[in-house]
């Protein structure tokens, strides 16, 4: 064990504790009290040894990492770790509950005594790798909830026994100061109980590492760079970077995505390690996709996804990080124009787009395909895969049933473990991408030839384009924005044509607003199969598919319509051509 470090104090740094922080705080270190007072309060787990000068020493709590960050820099945390010297998380909780169980005690904190908070441990594991057990039922809003406990693993050694909580509206997280060990031959670290200095330099970067002490109130700067660092907005690894990452590449997507939501600067010899091709390759083999592709999420639904794609796109990671890993290099994608394509996207998400005409175009396109936090995430998602795009996965054999998959879309769900909603939205971008330009450049043509009776050109009416919308699906939008990054991608740095692009987009878009076909995706048809075959006087057959679609289109053509008899007199008509008998 390394000697302890006394920590820096900055005595001028006051953090402002809001009331719940602050009845929290009181909470925490009654029950630390409360358990150096108890006569087995030094009882642990069986594959965990407390060493002896902890066990002597009476529970310290503190507030760690992120919350203290956010503090000092002025914005408010719902997320709160306290780290505990000398015990799990898991005992900690069960003192805590165990203290809170005592009459009265709840009251102290404005805590409801509800019955149905009261409960005993029991097993079970949700459905993540990693297996947990809720001790007690979920309690009310203002209350303490039920503590999640994150077993320790002897195999992986990832957790000693980690609680989640809520407590007056907070979500806490419960640890112990801990130590990791490393070895060449494993991804996975040996923990134990830790100093705090331990625990500090453990972390990514020192400004991660700052504690708050719950007992004397002063934020704690164990590596000794932390306040300098947020004063300079620097990011840096406590020990040596390259080292740092090694153990734990993961490291590598964190400080990108803290220099993005913090507007801070990566340290260069840091960014130098970062770009190692030894780090990259660390990042592909010990870190899981779940973990690659959470932190992604985070970055791209964080308030700066540019600035990251920059870092990445600098870094060289783009292969290391949007990638298939059963790919083995079959397949390479084209980086040329992808800092156009993402360059591109951050223009049209701007608020502030000058005056410029490609601007206008802009702002016109941007409030109807990015309209919420959602599509604006899937929007920066379809922009990191575009250098995928016009690559598809070939089946496992020749006679295989399984169809042609894009590229794009298995990097998304191999490489990124995307859910099956923004999987189908990516393969869905990429199959109707050629069918969404076809439309567009109709629409142009038609548009550059003075032709102004766009409703009487079958191939761009209300019904033809109301018929492709309900194709792509609620997802239409996203598809269309993912179409608009490959025409941009393709024309390069021209910007005539890019401005003639974007018109184009935005003229499309205008055309689908004046029809009344944003929402065509979900308009209830007029009559459904049943009904059909009624009027018709036949039974279901094969026919019916294409008499629905029919009868749809016929609808999106005739809006004024109520009465479906006019459809079904178009189905008559065509009752040879749609095999009817």
């Amino acid at each position: 064990m390394s000697s302890p470090r006394s920590p820096i104090y900055d005595r001028h740094v006051q953090l402002e504790l809001t009331p719940v922080e602050s009845t929290l705080r009181r909470l925490l270190i009654d029950v630390a009290e409360y358990i150096d007072k108890s006569p087995s309060q030094h009882s642990v787990s069986s594959e965990l040894l407390l060493p002896d000068e902890f066990a002597r020493s009476k529970v310290e709590l503190r507030f760690t990492g992120g919350w203290v960050r956010d503090k000092l820099l002025g914005t408010g945390s719902k997320d709160i770790d306290v780290a505990i010297n000398k015990m799990t998380g898991y005992q900690f909780g069960l003192k805590m509950k165990e203290y809170l169980e005592i009459p009265g005690n709840k009251r102290k904190y404005g805590l409801e005594e509800n019955d149905h908070e009261k409960g005993t441990p029991t097993g079970g594991h949700d459905s993540g790798a990693i297996p947990r057990a809720d001790v007690g039922h979920k309690a009310t809003h203002k209350g303490l909830g039920g503590l999640h406990k994150i077993e320790a693993n002897p195999e992986k050694s990832k957790h000693l026994e980690t609680v989640t909580t809520r407590i007056l509206g907070l979500d806490i997280d419960l640890v112990n100061l801990r130590k990791e060990t490393y070895s060449e031959d494993s991804r996975n670290p040996q923990m134990e109980f830790g100093t705090p200095e331990e625990d500090a330099l453990r972390r990514d970067s020192p400004v991660n590492a700052l504690f708050y002490n719950l007992h004397t109130s002063l934020v704690e700067d164990f590596t000794g760079r932390g306040f300098d660092d947020m004063e300079r907005k620097i990011l840096r690894t406590p020990l040596e970077p390259c080292q740092t990452f090694k153990d734990d590449p993961l490291r590598v997507l964190r400080l990108i995505r803290f220099a993005s939501r913090l507007g801070f600067q990566i340290d260069h010899e840091t960014e130098k390690s970062m770009a190692d091709e030894s780090i990259k390759e660390a990042l592909r083999a010990k870190i899981s996709r779940e973990r690659v592709g959470a932190e992604i999420e985070k970055i791209l639904k964080g308030n700066d996804p540019f600035g990251a794609l920059v870092l990445i796109d600098r870094l060289g990671l783009y292969n290391t990080i949007f990638t298939d890993p059963e790919n083995n290099l079959m397949f390479v994608p084209d980086l040329s124009c992808w800092q156009q394509t993402y360059r591109f996207l951050h223009s049209i998400l701007r608020e502030d787009q000058g005056s410029n005409s490609a601007a206008g175009a802009c702002s016109r396109i941007q409030p109807m395909l990015i309209r919420n936090a959602e599509e604006a995430y899937l929007a920066w998602l379809l922009a990191s895969l575009t250098p995928w795009a016009n690559l598809q996965a070939f089946p496992p054999s020749k006679s295989s049933k399984k169809k042609l998959q894009p590229m794009a879309a298995i990097v998304a769900r191999e490489g990124l473990k995307v859910n099956n909603k923004v999987f189908e939205v990516i393969a869905g971008a990429c199959g109707n991408s050629e069918e969404i330009t076809r439309n567009i450049t109709k629409l142009k043509s038609l548009l550059e030839s003075g032709n102004s009776d766009l409703e009487s050109n079958d191939s761009i009416d209300r019904g033809a384009l109301g018929m492709a919308i309900r194709r792509w699906g609620s997802n239409w939008r996203p598809h269309v924005l993912f179409s608009l990054l490959l025409e941009l991608k393709r024309i390069g740095d021209n910007t005539q044509e890019m401005y003639n692009v974007l018109e184009s987009y935005a003229a499309f878009l205008r055309h689908l607003e004046k029809l009344g076909l944003l929402e065509a995706y979900s308009l209830k048809p007029i009559l459904d199969g049943t009904r059909l075959c009624e009027e018709l006087r036949v039974k279901p057959g094969p026919w019916m598919k294409g008499a629905l679609e029919m009868v749809m289109e016929w609808q999106l053509r005739h809006p004024d319509q109520t009465d479906p008899q006019a459809a079904v007199i178009e189905i008559e008509k065509r009752r040879v051509d749609l095999g009817i008998r």
